[in-house]
C-alpha cells in the first residue's frame, strides 16, 4: 500500500507541469490555433521563475517568480500569435522556431544561474491542486459557458463567428496568450518545484508530451487530468525499475516518448483526429468563407 501511495504520488508530481501545458494548449487549439512552442515557453517559464525566486542569492518572492514565469511564457506566445493570426504564417514552422528559439535564448541566459540552488522551495501541493482545480473548471467553462462556446466556435468556424460579431483576432490573442502563460507556469513548477535549480534541458522534451497529450485527451480538460498521472507514472517507472531489471536503461529513458507515438497511433486509428477543432491550424482573414 505505501509503494501504491508512493507512486500515485510520484506521478502527480512528475504530471503536474504536463497537466499545466496540456491545459493552455487545449486552450488555444479549441480556438483553432496550433502551437508546437510549448517545450520553448516551458524553457523561458522555467529561467525566469527562478531568476527571479534565486533573487541574487538571497532569495526572491515565489509570487513574482510565478508571474514572471507566466509573463515570460505569454510573451513567446504573443509572439507566436502575431506571426500566425496577424502575419497569417504556417502555425506549425512558427511553433518549432518558437521552440529552438525559446530553447536557444534560455540555454544562453541562463548559464549564470547553472549549479545554483533555490533555498526558499515552494511545495508542491498548491501546484498540483491548483492543476487539477484549474482543468475541471476549463472543463466547465468550455462547454457551460458562453466564453467556452464562443472560443469553440472560433474554433470550428470563425467565419460564422465573424458573422456574429465575435471579434475572432482578439479572442485568438488572449487564448494563445493564456496557453503561453500556462506553458511558463509549468516550466516554473519544474525550476521551484521540481528541481529546485536551473539546468540547460531541465524541460528534457516535457512540451512535446503535452502537445501529444492534448491529441490523446480529444482537447478534454477532465481526461487531460488522467492522461498526465499515467504519463507521470511512465516517468516514475523510467526512474524506478533502472538497474532492476537486464534490460538497458536507454529503453526506460525512452519509454515515455515511445508510448506517446503508440498511443497517438492508436488515436488515429480510432479517429481520435474527429474530435479536433474543424479550423485548427488554419489561418483566417476577416471577410473570408
Amino acid at each position: 500500500m505505501h509503494e501504491l501511495l508512493d507512486a500515485l504520488f510520484r506521478a502527480l508530481a512528475f504530471g503536474t507541469p504536463l497537466l499545466l501545458a496540456s491545459l493552455g494548449a487545449i486552450v488555444n487549439e479549441r480556438a483553432g490555433v496550433v502551437n508546437l512552442g510549448v517545450e520553448g515557453m516551458m524553457a523561458l517559464g522555467a529561467l525566469s521563475g527562478f531568476a527571479v525566486a534565486y533573487g541574487g542569492g538571497m532569495g526572491g518572492n515565489l509570487w513574482l517568480a510565478i508571474l514572471a514565469a507566466m509573463a515570460a511564457g505569454a510573451a513567446a506566445a504573443l509572439l507566436h500569435a502575431f506571426v500566425t493570426i496577424t502575419m497569417r504564417a504556417n502555425q506549425f514552422v512558427s511553433g518549432l522556431a518558437l521552440t529552438l528559439l525559446g530553447l536557444g535564448v534560455a540555454g544562453l541566459l541562463g548559464k549564470k544561474f547553472e549549479g545554483f540552488p533555490l533555498f526558499n522551495q515552494p511545495p508542491q501541493w498548491p501546484f498540483t491542486a491548483g492543476a487539477i482545480v484549474l482543468a475541471l473548471v476549463l472543463a466547465f467553462v468550455l462547454q457551460s459557458t458562453r466564453l467556452g462556446l464562443t472560443l469553440r466556435s472560433i474554433g470550428e468556424n470563425p467565419a460564422a463567428a465573424d458573422v456574429l460579431g465575435l471579434n475572432v483576432t482578439l479572442f485568438r490573442y488572449l487564448a494563445v496568450a493564456f496557453g503561453g502563460a500556462l506553458a511558463g507556469l509549468a516550466g516554473a513548477y519544474l525550476s521551484l518545484v521540481y528541481r529546485p535549480s536551473w539546468t540547460d534541458g531541465m524541460t528534457a522534451g516535457l512540451g512535446w508530451i503535452a502537445v501529444a497529450l492534448v491529441i490523446f485527451v480529444g482537447w478534454s480538460p477532465v481526461r487531460a487530468i488522467f492522461g498526465a498521472i499515467f504519463f507521470g507514472l511512465l516517468y516514475y517507472l523510467q526512474f524506478r525499475l533502472q538497474g532492476q531489471s537486464p534490460i538497458p536503461t536507454e529503453f526506460f529513458s525512452a519509454m515515455p516518448y515511445l508510448l506517446v507515438i503508440v498511443v497517438l497511433a492508436i488515436a488515429g486509428l480510432r479517429g481520435q483526429q474527429g474530435s479536433a477543432p474543424e479550423s485548427l491550424g488554419l489561418p483566417y482573414t476577416r471577410g473570408e468563407r
